[in-house]
Parts: structure tokens; C-alpha cells; sequence
């Protein structure tokens, strides 16, 4: 059965209620998308459709943050990743393999400027921004905006299989420094991180 996207509702107890179109069962082959703050629907249904396709999963969408207020920091005027991080690993659904955020906040972590996002090394939450990689209004679905979007939001996910940054400038999971650096890599894994994205989900599949 190809992927499909799911729906969930919020409720204060930080999970979520069933509210799409499909029955709910066991969901350990799927991933939260978790928006934190608005999000357009056709930027989600973007994101969806390509994590759903790297990591041949279904995506359900997770609201686990209202805002990411708590991260603010008041000198630097930019919101810690890390922090965004650490509260979404603890409201993700317990069957979904990973939980990737998204937010329209500047992100940062301490000793750089700024990320496009950042992830638990082979745990459970990633995060990613829109600040610098949509930095205008409007956009387009399937403008070079939404794929860069879509592109780092994969890369983040990678990491939360324990891939690392790559050296192939092709590869998604290459480190980028700037927006024209994503422009420039492709949205797929290169051959070497593919083989041990397999083994990681392999892994995670037998554990279960």
C-alpha cells in the first residue's frame, strides 16, 4: 500500500486523537509531521510527500507545540533548537518511528549563528525552519523554496537514523552552509547513506 497521510488531533494531555480517513492501527512504519505554530496546508502536504517517499513510511500530522515561546532566546533574538528538540521527543506519539518539527521561528544552536534545523542523532525529534529557507511570503508548491524545505526536512530525518553529514555534494545528507548549497544537492541519499538508511530501518523493524 503506497504511503498515506493521517490526521491527529491535539488534546491537552499532549497526544492525539484519530481524525483522517484511514483505520488507525499500529503505526511503527510511520512518521509525525509536527507543525508548531500555522503551517500551510499545501507546505505540509509537501513535507509529507517527500519524507513519505525517502523513507518509504506513511506520515501522520502531530501538533505536539503550540509555539516554541519556552526557546526564545532574548539576547541573540532566535529561538534554540535544541530546546525545541527536547520537547518534542517527550510529547511524540509512543508507535511513530520519529517526529520531525516545523516552524516558521530563526533557530539556533550555540555555536553558530543560525540552523536550518537539527535533530537527535539517531533519537527520536528533528526540527526544521522555514525562517531562511522560505524567508518571503509567498510561494509556490514545488517552487526551489519548497524544495529546499523538503530537502533539509529529509536531512534532519537522516539524522534521526544515525546517518551522518556526507561528503557527496549530491547526496541530501551533505552539509549546507547557505540556501544556494541546498539548492545545488539533490533531495536523494547517495548510495552509500541509502545502504545504511536500509540497515536502520531494518534494525528498527526487527526490534519491534
Amino acid at each position: 500500500m503506497p504511503p498515506v497521510t493521517v490526521f491527529l488531533r491535539h488534546t491537552p494531555g499532549g497526544r492525539g486523537e484519530y481524525s483522517g480517513r484511514t483505520p488507525m492501527t499500529r503505526i511503527t512504519d510511520t512518521l509525525a509531521l509536527s507543525p508548531i505554530g500555522p503551517m500551510p496546508e499545501d507546505l505540509l502536504d509537501a513535507v509529507a510527500a517527500a519524507v513519505a517517499e525517502a523513507f518509504t513510511c506513511k506520515t501522520v500530522v502531530f501538533p505536539v507545540l503550540d509555539n516554541a515561546d519556552f526557546a526564545y532566546h532574548v539576547q541573540r533574538h532566535q529561538y534554540h533548537s535544541t530546546a525545541i528538540l527536547d520537547r518534542l521527543a517527550e510529547g511524540a506519539p509512543d508507535h511513530v518511528l520519529k517526529i520531525l518539527g516545523l516552524t516558521s521561528v530563526d533557530l539556533f544552536i550555540p555555536i553558530l549563528t543560525h540552523v536550518f534545523g537539527e535533530a537527535q542523532l539517531g533519537g527520536k525529534a528533528c526540527v526544521v525552519s522555514t525562517c531562511r529557507l522560505l524567508p518571503h511570503a509567498v510561494h509556490l508548491p514545488g517552487s526551489s523554496s519548497y524544495r529546499r524545505l523538503t530537502k533539509e526536512a529529509v536531512h534532519e530525518l537522516g539524522h534521526t537514523f544515525d546517518l551522518r553529514h556526507c561528503k557527496d555534494p549530491a547526496c541530501v545528507m551533505h552539509f549546507c552552509r547557505s540556501e544556494e548549497d541546498v539548492d545545488r544537492k539533490s533531495d536523494r541519499f547517495c548510495r552509500y547513506c541509502s545502504v545504511l538508511l536500509d540497515d536502520a530501518l531494518k534494525a528498527l523493524h526487527e526490534a519491534d
